[in-house]
């Protein structure tokens, strides 16, 4: 027992052993990461095995090669002990007889002992070393050039990958984060982190401003150093835009919440006019943007002017203008063929479609948006004398592209019309991790190109994919500008309507299941700003449970085992939440689902990962874009095999999910893709719609409840509702309408429009306005250090009254403790 209790204490020294590699059990294909059994000829900690199982971050490793392993000895629940390393080098000898043996080994193929012994008495015991810098060290031996070339490149075999990661590992970066640095920068990468580790937190997706900082700590860098600074102020800036879907924000807001990032690094704390100093050089270099007192992220800012350019681009060329009884004939005959009745807006919507080289489609649920999609492929293939049966463009590509931001989304566009649909970063040919400043896009090939559910499409994607159209491809935006805005920021598709230049139809008239649906009309109604008095009345497709949020797991289980006796399978019924925590939330919901629709059984495989049971048969959801498996952000699947074995010596650990028929096989480095999807958020499920929809409503998600997030979770369902809560959050929810976001697509739109195509003017720029503005931020700071307190303003002529209510405290109108900074609970009972 002491001797066990002894292994685990912190030596004086990092625990390390000496071995040589004797199998691979594990090699991620996506990191450096790798699982090996290793002899062990030396230790400085009690181990009585011949061998022990190491893991951590390697680069090719040599199996006739002694190496040097440092790390500690950690005990895996599973697998028992194991070395865990955190750096790796060759084990090369340091004596003079050592050094000459182990030029003479086998592994150094033409030089014997003789010549092993010259070679260590011109250069010395740092012969290897020596010869690594520099080669030509050997010149003056006159060694045969064959033998002279197998020793230097057997000796600096790997060497370069090999100090990069022992170096990515000396810096506490695990395998994943280092293999991703190593594809960015290659043989630069050490080179880059000591120029500026800061790079690390704009260029590598997962590495923070805050984990970039320790990392310039180790390196000494001083916390006044203007790296630092830069780095501080573009991260708060892509947070700033990122938390508020803002293209911009202003210099007060980013100078507070800069000096608050850099009191919270490891660094310390920051002048103030340094950092301003920093902003205005930052603006002058145009690594941020500063215009009509707004500071913009650059890759935001030259954003919003190319939109603004390529749509002027394709709008402005001059194309042969259709006859008008041409039109009428072929959307009539279109429409006759599909025995459909278009009214006079859907009517209007196919013509401004074919007579327009880009146009703006929108419309709320059951207005009829796939069938104006359908008919305007269909009139325009008529048109223009274009088959729509894909299989003749086997040589050459498809002139009619469907395109939608997510791969639900493009599959019910492909069911919809018959034709493909693609994702817009699959139709792009970007695999959906690159970094949002890296976004490059092919040019697309076709004559027609649709996309649905725009409302979804940032700013930085749209411009991505609005560069890569033709100026001869006719473009329509089809969307609901009533949903939630994108996850990115800006606003594109609204702000694409308030333009008037823009050619732009709305359907109105309600088609789908007019006759017979209560779901739908309520989505309309919400939209307006109204709920309809029966609200909490039952009808054949919706009804209204009241409850608490505690409440809301019970009456869910209820739900859920009625369903199941009316063949409602967990396929059928989705759950939609607005926040992951609480009893009503997300993470507890799919938690009670998994063990209604899929509870654990003898011999039915399961793992856990990062507190989460996967279990075969699980619904699960895809969380980013992978197009070379041909899955997407959002797409649902069921978990179909779980591999969890040791066979030859080998731990096999994978998870198979179905998709629709494509089956997908994840690695253990993989799983962080998956969660479960019993419960998803409101903003996963948009572009899907399901069977029946369970949507709890409480007071609890207050901060959340707005009426564009309440309207996107009703119209996700097809064809049942259920509402699961307290009406006053329903309520709240329709009250609160969002608060457009603050972008400035629609001003450079209409400045691209009259200067035709020029993208600057000199009076938007100027660094005496920044400066100034900076200052007088500065000024009217407070220490942010200190909670400020905003006074309410009456806005009228008649003084308000602040009276303390439920409602007020529940609504977030009002701070119950008001008046209460300076009291605690020892006070009130001191009689203070």
């Amino acid at each position: 027992m002491a001797e066990e209790l002894d292994l685990f204490k912190t030596p004086t020294e990092p625990s390390f052993f000496i071995g040589q590699v004797q199998s691979e059990i594990f090699n991620s294909p996506d990191s450096f990461f790798k699982v090996l059994i290793v002899s062990v000829e030396e230790a400085n900690f009690d181990w009585h095995e011949p061998e022990i199982t190491v893991t951590g971050s390697f680069g090719d490793l040599s199996d006739d090669q002694t190496y040097r392993f440092e790390g500690k000895i950690v005990e895996h629940p599973r697998y028992g002990q194991q070395f865990q390393a955190t750096s790796y080098h060759a084990n090369r000898p340091t004596s003079k007889d050592g050094l000459i043996s182990f030029l003479s080994g086998k592994q150094f193929a033409g030089i014997g002992e003789k010549t092993a012994e010259k070679i260590v008495d011109k250069l010395g015991t740092d012969a290897i070393d020596r010869i690594i810098a520099d080669p030509h060290v050997l010149d003056s031996l006159k060694l045969r050039k064959a033998v002279k070339d197998a020793l230097i490149d057997n000796l600096r075999a790997n060497q370069g990958m090999d100090q990069i990661i022992i170096g990515l590992n000396d810096l506490g970066f695990g395998a994943n984060l280092s293999s991703a640095i190593f594809d960015k920068y290659g043989d630069e990468t050490l080179h880059i982190i000591n120029e500026n580790p800061y790079q690390l937190a704009a260029e590598i997706d997962g590495i923070s401003f805050n984990r970039a900082d320790q990392v310039a700590q180790r390196l000494e860098i001083a916390p006044d150093d203007p790296r630092r600074i830069n780095a501080a102020i573009i991260q708060t800036l892509d947070d700033l835009t990122m938390e508020t879907g803002d293209t911009y924000t202003t210099t007060k807001p980013l100078l507070q919440q800069t000096i608050q990032l850099l009191v919270q690094g490891s660094g310390g704390q920051v002048s103030t006019d340094l950092i301003t100093d920093q902003i205005v050089e930052l603006e002058k270099n145009q690594g941020i943007r500063y215009a009509d007192e707004k500071i913009y992220p650059t890759a935001l800012y030259n954003a919003e002017w190319q939109i603004a350019d390529h749509l002027h681009r394709l709008l402005t060329v001059e194309q042969e203008t259709l006859p008008a009884k041409t039109v009428d004939k072929v959307v009539s005959k279109v429409a006759d063929q599909s025995g459909i009745t278009y009214d006079q807006v859907q009517t209007e919507a196919i013509k401004t479609a074919l007579n327009s080289k880009v146009m703006l489609l929108t419309g709320g649920p059951g207005t009829g948006k796939t069938t104006i999609i359908k008919g305007i492929v269909a009139s325009y293939a008529r048109i223009h004398d274009i088959s729509l049966d894909v299989d003749e463009y086997k040589e050459k590509s498809f002139p009619v592209l469907l395109a939608a931001p997510t791969g639900r989304a493009a599959k019910r566009m492909s069911e919809a019309t018959d034709l493909p649909a693609s994702t817009i970063h699959r139709l792009l040919g970007l695999n959906g991790r690159e970094m949002p400043t890296d976004l490059n896009a092919r040019d697309l090939e076709g004559s027609l190109l649709i996309i649905d559910e725009m409302s979804m499409v940032d700013t930085l994607l749209f411009k991505t994919l609005i560069q890569a159209v033709p100026t001869s491809m006719h473009v329509v935006l089809v969307g609901d500008k009533d949903q939630l805005p994108s996850v990115g920021p800006g606003q594109v598709f609204h702000d694409l309507l308030d333009f008037a230049e823009l050619p732009k139809v709305e359907l109105t008239n309600i088609h789908r299941q007019a006759a017979d649906s209560t779901i739908i009309p309520l989505a309309h109604a919400i939209k307006e700003g109204k709920l309809p008095p029966d609200l909490v009345n039952k009808k054949p497709d919706r009804s209204f449970i009241s409850c608490h949020a505690n409440q809301v797991p019970s009456v869910v289980q209820q739900i859920i085992d009625l369903s199941k006796k009316r063949d409602y399978s967990a396929n059928d019924i989705q759950i939609l939440a607005p926040m992951y925590r609480g009893q009503a939330g997300i993470d507890r919901l799919n938690e009670l689902a998994q063990q209604a629709y899929n509870p654990p059984a003898n011999g039915k495989q399961e793992i856990e990962f990062r507190g989460q049971i996967l279990r075969v048969g699980d619904k699960v959801l895809q969380l980013v874009n992978v197009p070379e498996k041909n899955i997407f952000n959002g797409d649902i699947g069921k978990i179909t095999a779980i591999e969890n074995s040791k066979t030859a010596g080998k731990r096999n650990e994978s998870i198979t999910v179905d998709f629709d028929g494509n089956e997908v096989t994840y690695s253990r480095m993989e799983w962080n893709q998956l969660r479960l999807a019993y419960c998803i958020s409101i903003h996963k499920a948009q572009g899907s719609q399901f069977k029946m929809v369970l949507l709890p409503i409480v007071q609890q998600f207050s901060r959340m409840l707005q009426r564009n997030l309440l309207y996107t979770a009703i119209t996700r369902a097809a064809e049942k509702l259920v509402m699961i809560g307290e009406p006053y959050a329903v309520m709240t929810s329709v009250k609160n309408e969002a608060v457009n976001r603050r972008t400035s697509l629609v001003d450079r739109l209409g400045k691209v429009w009259s200067r035709h195509g020029e993208l600057k003017s000199p009076e938007e720029r100027s660094t005496s306005s920044l400066t100034k503005d900076l200052a007088e931020s500065r000024d009217d700071s407070r220490s942010i250090h200190k909670k400020e307190v905003a006074q309410p303003q009456s806005t009228s002529n008649n003084p308000r009254q602040y009276i303390l209510t439920a409602d007020l405290i529940n609504s977030d109108a009002i701070d119950p403790l008001i008046g209460m900074d300076n009291i605690s609970l020892q006070s009130l009972h001191q009689g203070k």
